[in-house]
């Protein structure tokens, strides 16, 4: 462990400067005149480099590491060369464990018990950290640590994920990283994301056809990062949050690497787990006496599956284990560097292997499309449909995601899934430690029960840093965590963690002195749900001998008084910590939660219109008006070259659902991209003429329900040129990444007519107006000048 600081007080941040207090010459050549030398900050004496990786959606049992069929050699390695620790947790959702793991408080605590696009009003929900929670970042950064956050950033909240920001939760404004590059938000096409750096939109350097993934990318950008830092700094230490897509839906890997396990899962998921479990038993990293739990009845056996969809499902498992040892490969590339670097010794890293664990809201078949179960669509993928692009999983024209009967076995030996905080399925997730100037022991296991918020704790303590009551002037709550550098050198040592709670959606339990008591309220992959009233729930009861949660004590309460009084001290418990860290109240909506009027967030766009201008590219679903499943009309005044008019004028969402007006021919064209199955297009009969024109696209909404269809009309300065029908529409989401962009159709393509790279308007688009309902009723299809003039005051 590194050596205190001395002379610097380092628990009010920043540190405050220390005047010149000597005499002050008349002449700078005078022998007397005399000043310290400019010292720049750096971090106590000793402190390391640290490299802190997160994975997404990787289960406890996916890496062969702990017993899983995914190939981890880098994971194998920082183990052997470390220490593994098999009783980690987190927060059983992604935005949730991340904000825990910055700043070292519960995530209820620090406004994230849930993610982003479902922030409520309630303290614990709302998705702004508190000033009073400065992040491990911005500790570090003003230690004199270099700071970088690459790859994934959930922690933004939603209506503040625009170019305009505000910045405060932006990793590069109050995160207190210097540098970012990677995406905003819970999920991009990792073939085309929507990344940015810093907080500017920039484009991947390669293209799918010329190779790219993003993780490769973040992978290079590290590296490159890395090796610059210490090129100009090379006695300041760094922090670099390494963020991976992998394991994220959409699923998607390079098919060399998916390729490596046909055949592999043709046994189906139940034989699978018990595999694992036998695996896992050899390497120790569960307990010798651990059982294998029952599957669940909401998960379907393997031998119910329909012959015909199984060589589809084992396909999903194909991709998904490509996926994790591609991903495994790029982070093994960032070590190799620290050690081509010769600093890998003097680097703490910790590899978490998951935020949460294995996704099951691919639902009971899994999807080829990820934004047909979003959509609720579910009469799409019938089997043949799967059996028909069976070679097209994991390659850039799928958004894929596997079955929940996967996911199960990515958690062997534990119950449950994914946003399940009740069970260790949920929230289990081993973490390797690697230091190898910061302790002796090797390939050592540790079965402390720590959390993710115990990171940032255990990260200043090996640094030396003490934990600030004061950042920016504002007095901090006190870390949640605990430091596992006592457990480093001492298999023995202590548990520091004697009690935690679990939430997420209703799902909670409680941990206290190895026994742990929990309910499970909700499934992940049912949107829409009767759950049972909160009193209702019923609580189950697993002893510190339980390693894996397999027998349920709560049945065993008749007769036993002892265990009744033992659930009951529990659940009182839970509620305390409830209290204690904002839980309170307890919220199970999900899709009324992702509508902000009903949910109590903030909106940047109300009441029936909106102006876009040039320049507003990446908008979220989020920063538009909502056009679904009502009557719209889009206006936009253009000014057109004489060579005539091509390229997008606005596009919302992309090749896997969305919408497109454009100019293609010289013709006005509007493109309805349902889910990526089907082009409707509704053509301009006449050319658009040089100079400054209006053009307008009219959609009449069938009404009578959600994602029916609508009559689309076209006009040319007031005058209908074209007009069809689009015979079913999107509900619920065009894209989670793909976004609306003004001029242009950035990621992927909306339509076939044309491609992201050479979809820019050719001509000027001086505004574009979207009006929705009786705001889109013109009866002459054209808007004044009085009447733009009259909706910018309504705006004001």
């Amino acid at each position: 462990m590194a050596s205190k600081p001395e002379n610097i007080s380092r628990t009010v941040l920043p540190i405050p400067d220390r005047p010149f207090t000597g005499q002050i010459m008349f002449d700078a050549k005078d022998p007397n005149s005399k000043f310290p030398p400019i010292e720049p900050l750096r971090p106590p004496k000793g402190a390391p480099n640290v490299l802190l990786i997160l994975l997404d959606d990787a289960g406890f049992a996916a890496m062969n590491t702990f017993g899983g069929p995914c190939t981890t050699p880098t994971a194998d390695r920082l183990a052997a060369g470390g220490l593994t620790y098999t009783r980690f947790h987190v927060c059983a959702l992604c935005a949730p464990t991340r904000q825990a793991l910055l700043t070292g408080r519960n995530h209820h605590a620090v406004g994230m018990g849930v993610i982003t696009e479902a922030a409520t009003s309630a303290p614990g929900y709302t998705s702004v950290r508190p000033k009073t929670a400065a992040p491990l970042a911005e500790i570090l950064k003003l230690n004199g640590y270099s700071t970088a956050q690459i790859g994934k950033c959930h922690e933004v909240p939603s209506w503040q994920a625009s170019q305009m920001g505000p910045f405060d939760a932006w990793p590069t404004g109050g995160g207190g990283f210097e540098h970012f590059y990677g995406f905003i938000g819970a999920e991009t096409d990792y073939y085309r994301p929507d990344l940015f750096q810093g907080t500017t939109p920039v484009d991947p350097p390669k293209t799918p056809e010329e190779g790219y993934l993003f993780d490769d990318d973040i992978a290079t950008h590290t590296i490159e990062w890395v090796r610059q830092q210490k090129a100009l700094m090379p006695d300041k230490p760094f922090f670099v949050y390494l963020a991976p897509g992998g394991t994220h839906a959409p699923h998607v890997v390079h098919k060399e690497w998916s390729d490596k396990y046909k055949g592999k899962f043709d046994q189906g998921w139940d034989v699978l787990r018990e595999e694992i479990f036998a695996r896992q038993k050899q390497l120790g990293v569960i307990a010798a006496d651990a059982e294998l739990t029952a599957r669940p009845a909401e998960i379907q056996a393997w031998a119910d599956v329909p012959d015909k969809l199984k060589p589809v499902l084992a396909r999903q498992m194909e991709v998904y284990a490509g996926y994790m040892e591609h991903t495994d490969y790029q982070v093994g590339r960032v070590v190799d560097a620290l050690e081509e670097l010769e600093i890998l010794d003097d680097t703490l890293i910790l590899y978490v292997t998951g935020d949460n664990g294995g996704s099951g809201e691919g639902g009971p078949v899994g999807t080829f499309n990820w934004m047909i179960p979003l959509n609720m669509a579910f009469d799409i993928e019938t089997p043949e449909f799967m059996l028909e692009r069976l070679d097209l999983f994991g390659t850039p024209e799928a958004l894929n995601h596997f079955a929940v009967g996967w996911a199960h076995a990515m958690d062997t030996p534990y119950q449950w899934v994914k946003q399940v905080a009740s069970h260790w399925g949920g929230t289990r997730n081993a973490t390797i430690v690697h230091w190898p100037n910061g302790f002796k022991a090797r390939g050592e296991l540790r079965t402390q029960f720590s959390h993710v918020i115990d990171v940032a704790a255990t990260v200043l303590d090996a640094a030396g840093i003490p934990e600030p009551a004061f950042v920016n002037g504002i007095q901090q709550m006190p870390l949640q965590g605990q430091s596992m550098v006592p457990s480093f050198q001492d298999a023995e040592a202590p548990e520091f963690r004697t009690t935690q709670y679990f939430e997420m959606i209703g799902n909670r339990g409680i941990y206290h002195q190895g026994w742990t008591a929990c309910t499970k309220h909700s499934t992940p992959w049912i949107m829409i749900q009767t759950n049972p009233a909160w009193d209702d729930d019923t609580w189950e009861l697993y002893s510190p001998d339980d390693w894996s949660q397999a027998h349920n004590l709560a049945k065993e309460m008749s007769g036993q008084p002892e265990l009744a009084q033992k659930l009951h001290e529990l659940q009182r418990l839970f509620l305390i910590e409830a209290v204690r860290y904002n839980v309170l109240p307890l919220d199970d909506r999900k899709t009324e939660r992702f509508v902000p009027e009903l949910a109590g967030r903030p909106m940047l766009i109300r009441g029936n219109t909106q102006m876009l201008y040039s320049g507003m590219q990446g908008l979220g679903e989020n920063l538009v008006l909502n056009v679904k499943n009502k009557s719209h009309a889009i206006t936009a005044q253009v000014v057109i070259p004489k060579d005539g008019a091509r390229g997008v004028i606005l596009a919302q969402g992309g090749l896997f659902g969305g919408w497109s007006i454009y100019a293609k021919d010289g013709c006005l064209t509007y493109c309805y991209n349902l889910l990526g199955l089907q082009y409707s297009k509704i053509i301009g009969k006449k050319e658009i003429p040089a100079g400054k024109h209006q053009v307008r696209m009219e959609l009449a909404y069938d009404g009578g329900g959600l994602g029916k269809g609508a009559t689309v009309s076209l006009y040319m300065d007031g005058e209908k040129t074209g007009e069809g029908r689009i015979e079913r529409t999107e509900p619920f989401v065009f894209s989670l990444d793909d976004k609306t962009d003004v001029g242009s159709d950035r990621c992927t393509p909306v339509s076939n007519d044309y491609d992201s790279a050479e979809s820019e308007f050719n001509g000027r688009i001086d505004w574009i107006q979207i009006d929705l309902s009786e705001a889109a009723q013109d009866a002459d299809h054209l808007i004044t000048a009085e009447e733009r003039y009259r909706i910018a005051l309504a705006l004001q």
